[in-house]
């Protein structure tokens, strides 16, 4: 009776219960979108980190990360490389030679991380190549030959077929240099990788290095990144002497985002329910005041205290339960083509590129996230009707049903 009840007298007044099945709708699609938003941001930035310079693994000596000296190659680094690529979870693998030194043109001078490989296995590994804005890749048969970010050749005042040198400190511990000329440039989604990365051909940089046959660092990109962890182990165990991490233990700051995640997402949807509970608890209220003598007649022919705190309840809970699936469709179509064709965020590509954020974002939402938000989105409707259904209560019969 008394869920036949409240449907009734929410249709009495078409207009007020339209708009708060409304707000609903919208509140639950904001909610549930800019979660979709934020992770494809997330997701893009994170695939792009690992598609250009971290990889889903890399092995090092055990203490190259903290000191990065020419010295510190991986142990046996060539065998390693060689039983890597033959694990059928490996999509591709390459060796770099690593060096830390200076840039610098007739103009000016800047520091940078200088990678040497195999232009054929380093750029299966890595996406640069994928955004060459000028030139190619360097040419095996071409000797000292430069690949280097947009923004480095704009910091140096060079261009294709420029030449720049390269100084830093050999295996020996001296300075020495190079002379290379600029054969491609390229433009990621990240600005700061852009000026500190170059790329030359892994036996001349080890040449000036002094390293031999030495690499100082192995990254490996898997058919599916589910397999890092477990890669990561076995190598650890046929490889006690090297280091090998995963991508989240390489870049702790990308780890903490994807743990963090639900958090931040929870508190922002929290942050628009609460926004939604006032809209409903003034609409009910209003209705409830409206509605006094009405109530008032209501508890004189009968109806105890408790079922007219239930009535209330239960017409704003009914109200809520009808703009939520109207709520979940339009995210979900939503979703689903941005998903698809995804949001150009182009104009401000300049701030993003500085955060290594993509211009183009697909929104995604795993179905895990839809029932926490259901489930919020009632529990504040079960809220938002307390007070007005307290309200209610305080009438005294005789009193209410006098109210014109």
């Amino acid at each position: 009776m008394l869920i036949k009840i409240a449907w009734k007298n929410i249709w009495r007044n078409p207009t007020r219960s339209a708009v708060v099945i409304a707000s609903v709708i919208i509140g639950l699609w904001a909610a549930l979108f800019m979660t979709s938003f934020s992770w494809g941001l997330y997701q893009g930035h994170i695939d792009d980190s690992i598609e250009t310079y971290l990889s889903h693994v890399q092995v090092h000596h055990p203490s190259y990360p903290v000191e990065k000296t020419p010295e510190l190659t991986i142990p046996r680094g060539q065998e390693v490389l060689t039983a890597i690529r033959k694990d059928s979870r490996v999509h591709a693998a390459t060796a770099r030679v690593i060096a830390s030194g200076m840039v610098s043109s007739p103009t000016s001078v800047s520091g940078v991380i200088i990678s040497g490989a195999d232009p054929r296995e380093e750029f299966r590994v890595s996406s640069v190549s994928r955004y060459i804005t000028e030139g190619e890749l360097p040419d095996t048969a071409t000797h000292h030959q430069i690949l280097m970010g947009s923004k480095l050749a704009a910091t140096l005042k060079v261009k294709l077929k420029s030449k720049v040198v390269l100084t830093f400190q050999t295996l020996g511990g001296d300075i020495t240099a190079g002379s290379f000329r600029v054969c491609g440039i390229y433009r990621t989604q990240n600005s700061v990788f852009d000026e500190m990365h170059v790329f030359v051909k892994q036996d001349e940089l080890a040449a000036l290095l002094g390293t031999g046959d030495g690499i100082h660092e192995i990254a490996v990109l898997l058919n599916s990144e589910s397999d890092s962890d477990a890669l990561a182990t076995d190598l650890r165990r046929a490889h006690p002497g090297v280091l090998v991490q995963t991508w989240k233990e390489l870049s702790p700051e990308l780890r903490l985002v994807i743990d963090s995640f639900n958090q931040y997402m929870l508190i922002f949807i929290g942050i628009v329910l609460l926004a939604l509970m006032f809209g409903i608890v003034n609409t009910m209220l209003m209705a409830v005041l409206e509605r006094q003598r009405e109530i008032g007649m209501l508890m004189a022919i009968g109806m105890n205290k408790r079922r007219v705190f239930l009535l209330i309840m239960t017409e704003t809970v009914l109200l809520v339960c009808t703009g939520i699936p109207f709520g979940l469709l339009i995210t979900y179509f939503s979703v689903d083509y941005f998903g698809t064709h995804g949001i150009d965020i182009s104009a401000f590509s300049e701030g993003l590129a500085a955060y290594g954020f993509r211009t183009q974002v697909y929104t995604s939402l795993d179905s895990v996230y839809y029932l926490p938000v259901i489930s919020l989105t009632a529990g504040c409707a079960m809220i938002s009707s307390l007070f007005p259904a307290y309200r209610a209560l305080r009438y005294h019969p005789a009193e209410a049903i006098r109210k014109i």
